[in-house]
């Protein structure tokens, strides 16, 4: 293949101490034919927003764009974020080239980080090629080694032959509905807390946030994070991991402690953009890991208020599901205003007291059970660091490892046995399904009325 410029948007803000750029600088000892361009977008984020030319003029001359950085909070950092609103505000014609994406991570929701630049890409018009999500570790050992050349041989081979992914997301203008805002009715008690990046031009989220200040039965408070005076995002610097202290002296982490965690409960209103909440709700989800893996508002019913298309955004749909599942929290619903914006709202406003009135959280499904395994085993590995982390997963149980369960393994050998003779088998009749259903029989035969004794 001929020389090739490739632009690297490194999204991570350690700039060349990035663990994933040095998947990059791998690939480009092993193919010096072409030439690697690093832009350190998560780095230089701050610089960028004040002249963004230097790099729009790498991207025009860019023929491979990779989007380079770890997962934050489901998706790509904020300073990526942030990046690809800046491209996207300048208007510059990225048509035709092409892109693809490599990211580091434990693999805690890597899909959702992936999906995110797959859509802005096929927004900017770029040709995708399918990303590579490593370990973060991967590059020590040969077979991530050999994961990332191959990759890198794909993305070669896609560009030679023009095969690349279908646009993942349809352009679709959202036709807001009106919103109308009662008059608040009575006193209130209670404390609810409207987390929201509302921009004071947008109009249309403020209504929504107004009708439910309205019908809500509870106080609530309006926090627009948009104007905390936030120093910075992120840096991955793990200095809050023993004491929970951010290395950012703004104070943020005692006003998200003070402020906002000791609602009685969270709404997170927004509008969508690029894809996502937007890049100033991004900063602010990053900058929760002062409390670590920690779910500490576990318990605590959540909603949300999206102005936009979010029934068109099944990425963003997915994350907001996962966030409250691994919070463990209720998710009392989503008001958006494609419909009819006003019952919408009611019925979060309805749903979420009766979640505080009841106490109500249901189980988690696969996206908080799955989300959970992987910062369990996460944790109990990186215990001598993340202390805080680990003393929380030991008090609320979380140290659940299958290994432990010596009985249930024994009875599933003897299982495994009689199910592997056929002459056992057949003798044993129906027998295996009478034995399985025979401990909820029990608990069936304790049942007095609705309430098990």
């Amino acid at each position: 293949m001929k020389r090739m410029n490739i632009l690297v948007l490194n999204g991570s803000p350690k700039g060349e101490y990035s663990i994933t750029l040095q998947t990059v600088r791998y690939l480009e000892k092993l193919h010096p034919e072409h030439v690697f361009d690093v832009l350190h977008v998560g780095q230089r984020i701050r610089t960028l927003e004040k002249d963004m030319q230097p790099a729009l003029d790498k991207l025009k001359a860019a023929e491979l764009i990779l989007f380079s950085y770890p997962v934050y909070t489901f998706i790509a950092p904020y300073q990526l974020h942030r990046f690809i609103e800046l491209v996207k505000e300048s208007g510059v014609d990225l048509r035709g080239k092409w892109a693809t994406q490599l990211s580091t991570s434990k693999h805690f929701y890597d899909i959702t980080a992936h999906r995110y630049i797959q859509d802005n890409c096929a927004d900017l018009g770029l040709n995708y090629v399918r990303g590579l999500s490593a370990d973060m570790d991967d590059l020590l050992c040969g077979k991530g080694q050999k994961e990332a050349r191959e990759f890198f041989a794909h993305v070669l081979w896609c560009m030679e032959n023009g095969v690349h992914e279908e646009p993942s997301a349809e352009a679709y203008e959202c036709v807001h509905q009106p919103v109308t805002v009662p008059e608040a009715v009575g006193e209130k008690d209670g404390d609810i807390a409207v987390v929201t990046n509302c921009a004071h031009d947008d109009t249309q989220l403020q209504r929504m946030i107004d009708r439910f200040c309205a019908v809500s039965k509870r106080k609530v408070r309006v926090i627009n994070i948009a104007d905390y005076p936030f120093k910075g995002g992120c840096l991955g610097c793990f200095n809050c991991a023993v004491s929970g202290k951010c290395i950012y002296k703004d104070g943020f982490d005692e006003y998200l402690r003070q402020t906002i965690q000791t609602a009685q409960a969270i709404v997170y209103a927004f509008t969508i953009k690029d894809h996502s909440f937007g890049a100033s709700f991004k900063l602010y989800d990053d900058r929760q890991f002062c409390n670590g893996h920690r779910t500490v508002t576990m318990g605590m019913p959540m909603a949300y208020l999206i102005s936009g298309a979010y029934s068109r955004e099944t990425n963003v749909q997915t994350v907001v599901e996962a966030r409250a599942q691994v919070g463990g929290n209720h998710l009392a619903g989503v008001a958006t205003d494609e419909h009819d914006p006003n019952a919408a709202i009611d019925r979060v406003a309805a749903s979420l007291e009766y979640a505080l009135e009841n106490a109500y959280v249901p189980p988690q499904n696969f996206y908080g059970i799955g989300g959970m395994k992987v910062f369990r085993d996460l944790i109990w590995l990186m215990q001598g660091m993340m202390k805080a982390d680990h003393r929380f997963y030991k008090a609320h149980g979380q140290y659940d490892f299958p290994q432990k369960k010596w009985p249930t393994m024994l009875k599933m050998y003897l299982v495994g046995f009689l199910l592997s003779s056929p002459k056992l088998k057949s003798k044993m009749g129906n027998a295996m399904n009478e034995g399985m259903i025979a401990p909820y029989r029990k608990v069936l035969e304790r049942v007095n009325g609705d309430i098990v004794i």
